[in-house]
């Protein structure tokens, strides 16, 4: 544990700066500078310099770390098996068009196993942390996620793809089950829908297509805060589903969605 709280304390301190990289560059005003799967899926500049500067952080203070970054992909580590996972601007959308949901995310993985995580609300400076086995933070306060248990008074986040045929996909399956629930919020960066769900601020959330710098730090934060975050069907959480949801509501949501084929599609 006192290694967990090691590595949270370095990604805590890399991210917070990053965190204020990516609040100054916003300041500066910003602008797309390139597109990667669709047309809307952008990337900015400040996406790029917030990575570069966390990698760099990282490599002065554990040379030899693996990172996987969402910009600039895998660098191999020097033997050492931590690897950090990041997302430098998780809401690339929001940051783009000055919505206040946008954060930097970080996890640190030991042997395959996600062990610390932050998630920082860059807009607003929110920080939402965890390590594996001792709970789950939101400046400063445990997080236990919500106590709804009937699903038809949950208040559910997901999201959607970039891309248009898996938007109409994903369509199609929140509108066979949005008369099941209270209501739906997309905010529009999973890493902070991971956490709100942690805190109970949404009772649970589901989306497809997430990537590991996607759910690596927020899933730790949900688990650790006693919500199961799992794929479907048995799966683990990744790019065909992740659902995180407190256990009472869990299975409703798991089992309505699996019926509507929601890991299914493009």
């Amino acid at each position: 544990m006192d290694r967990e709280h090691e590595l949270l304390g370095l990604a805590v301190s890399i991210a917070r700066e990053a965190a204020a990289l990516a609040r100054a560059m916003r300041a500066a005003g910003v602008d797309p500078v390139a597109t990667k799967s669709t047309l809307t899926d952008v990337v900015t500049a400040a996406d790029r310099a917030v990575e570069r500067q966390v990698r760099e952080a990282i490599r002065a203070a554990r040379p030899g770390d693996a990172v996987l970054g969402e910009e600039f992909g895998t660098e191999a580590g020097g033997g050492h098996e931590v690897r950090w996972i990041l997302d430098p601007i998780d809401g690339t959308v929001n940051y783009l068009y000055d919505l206040p949901q946008y954060a930097v995310s970080l996890a640190a993985e030991v042997d395959g196993a996600v062990v610390a995580g932050v998630v920082i609300n860059a807009a607003t400076g929110k920080e939402w942390t965890a390590v594996r086995g001792g709970g789950a933070f939101a400046d400063g306060r445990r997080l236990s996620g919500s106590g709804q248990t009937d699903l038809r008074q949950a208040l559910v986040g997901t999201g959607f793809g970039y891309a248009a045929d898996r938007r109409l996909h994903q369509a199609t399956v929140l509108a066979g089950l949005i008369g099941e629930i209270r209501d739906v919020r997309r905010l529009g960066a999973a890493a902070i829908d991971l956490c709100l769900a942690a805190e109970g601020s949404l009772d649970a959330y589901y989306e497809k297509g997430l990537n590991a710098w996607d759910h690596a730090a927020g899933g730790l934060v949900a688990v650790e805060a006693g919500l199961l975050v799992t794929g479907l069907s048995g799966a683990a959480p990744g790019q065909d589903m992740v659902v995180a949801a407190p256990p009472a509501l869990h299975k409703g949501l798991h089992d309505r969605l699996v019926e509507l084929d929601a890991d299914k599609g493009p």
